[in-house]
């Protein structure tokens, strides 16, 4: 997809264009609208005499609209204009591109009326509407590929919306990033090859170091390695490192991301029904990846930690048994109830290794962790669990800006006795009641009192049906602008 900013001009259009503009509610038009209202003989007021009132939500195509040198006209209902705002202009945007995409149209013409920070959201909305993981399709017929090629944004200083765009432009390419790495199979993406695609990731200036199974092991790493055990793919721990602060040596934040590339349950073995979607379970790790591109490719002003733990969890003769007991790199022993609790033993290594090895500000740690905050929260919140409130707030409001929401669950130290074991320190499941809370409690243990959050996103990672169109249906990316804007609101230089 190319996005272009031009300057506005008469509304002229092309054969094989499609024009969006944006119809707030209320008696008065944009001057986009009028011009295009005059230019069809009244359409957009006929339009307004029907249903569509332009309310948000709403939207109406007119095709081949009289005296338009254009095939289509969409009219975007915006809702009051005193309530638009940056999430407005970009569900706008996203929105034209969907409804438009198969069109047959090649030209998407944004004539939008709104200031150089609204435009560059509504590109933002298009760029990201317009993700398609279609790499494997190699019969798809050509009615069903999107016909939209380029959106032309119209602009009164095109400049202006340019330099507004440019950081949004790198926040996108680190969620098709994540995308891309959450949404291949797993045959393709395993450990090994994961830890080399970020690793190429050093062309923007960061630096990526790989822990294979020798060095772990010499670091204590059982919980971890116990886990990929049973796999013929070697697990992988991925270190990277952004410097963007003026001052190198400045505390780092710090993110930590599970990243089990497919997840069987082991020994404990999950039914057979939707495991293929146990490819998406290193949706945490390919999170921490995207927002460690994000934050290259704006050249954030901050020292930032990125640790993925990468493994396969597979029921192999030489898996993990139910009933192990393993030494975390922390020297805590944990006994293994269920090999399908397999997340928090990856993480329990990394957030040892980092809090160790970096001595962050905090951590914040990802996971497609527990089935159970899906019930919890439904599909449109991921679990926030912390032991500090100043990064809980700040996580919170970053998550409604951004619209990736946030819901804060408790963690009750009265229930850190359901992780008690007979033979271990503790054991990896606490049952079903609670179960992620729980999981968020057998976390803790590994963070060694330091300003920590874990945000459990089974919930969000994956989007099918997804009810948002800056989402196309599979690989949401959640996570990777969230964490930008808690980066850039509360800890940039």
């Amino acid at each position: 997809m190319q996005i272009q900013f031009q300057t506005a001009g008469p509304v002229a259009g092309a054969p094989l264009s499609a024009i969006a503009v944006l119809v707030f509610e209320g008696p008065v038009l944009s001057a986009a609208a009028e011009a295009l209202d005059a230019e069809t003989g009244g359409a957009v007021s006929r339009a307004l005499a029907g249903r569509f009132k332009g309310a948000k939500g709403q939207a109406v195509e007119l095709v081949a609209p009289a005296n338009l040198h254009a095939a289509q006209l969409l009219l975007i209902g915006a809702g009051p204009k005193d309530a638009f705002n940056a999430q407005g202009a970009e569900a706008a945007g996203a929105e034209a591109y969907k409804a438009l995409k198969n069109s047959g149209s090649t030209v998407l013409d944004l004539r939008f009326d709104l200031g150089p920070d609204l435009l560059a959201q509504a590109a933002f909305g298009v760029r990201l509407a317009a993700y398609r993981f279609d790499k494997y399709l190699t019969r798809e017929k050509p009615e069903k590929k999107p016909s939209i090629q380029t959106t032309i944004v119209a602009a009164e200083d095109p400049d202006a919306v340019i330099a507004a765009f440019e950081p949004l432009a790198g926040l996108a390419e680190g969620i098709a990033f994540t995308r891309d790495l959450v949404s291949e199979p797993a045959n393709i993406l395993y450990p090994v090859e994961f830890a080399q695609r970020v690793k190429a990731l050093e062309r923007l200036g960061l630096v990526v170091e790989i822990l294979d199974e020798p060095a772990m092991a010499k670091l204590g790493m059982g919980a971890l390695l116990g886990v990929g055990q049973g796999s013929v793919r070697e697990s992988q721990l991925v270190v990277i490192q952004w410097t963007g602060a003026a001052d190198h040596a400045t505390q780092p934040v710090a993110f930590v991301g599970k990243g089990v590339c497919f997840d069987t349950g082991g020994i404990s073995i999950k039914g057979a029904e939707g495991m293929e979607d146990m490819k998406w379970d290193m949706g945490g790790a390919g999170a921490v990846a995207g927002l460690m591109y994000a934050l290259a490719a704006r050249k954030a002003k901050v020292n930032a930690i990125g640790i993925l733990s990468l493994v396969e969890n597979m029921p192999d003769g030489n898996a993990q048994r139910p009933g192990d007991i393993v030494t975390s790199m922390s020297g805590q022993t944990i006994e293994v109830i269920n090999t399908d609790a397999e997340g928090r033993l990856v993480l329990a290594d990394a957030l040892w290794y980092c809090q160790d090895r970096f001595k962050p500000k905090f951590m914040v740690d990802l996971a497609t962790l527990t089935g159970a905050i899906i019930i919890a929260l439904g599909n449109d919140y991921a679990g926030l669990f912390s032991n500090n409130d100043e990064l809980s707030a700040n996580l919170l409001a970053a998550g409604a800006t951004e619209g990736e929401n946030l819901w804060r669950m408790p963690l009750p130290p009265q229930y850190d006795k359901m992780l008690d074991s007979m033979g271990a320190d503790m054991k990896n499941i606490g049952g079903r009641a609670g179960g992620s809370i729980t999981a968020a409690l057998f976390i803790q243990k590994f963070v060694n009192g330091l300003p920590w959050a874990h945000l459990d996103i089974a919930s969000t990672a994956w989007m099918k049906p997804s009810s948002r169109a800056v989402i196309p249906d599979g690989a949401s990316g959640f996570g990777v602008r969230l964490l930008n804007r808690l980066v850039a609101d509360s800890y940039e230089d």
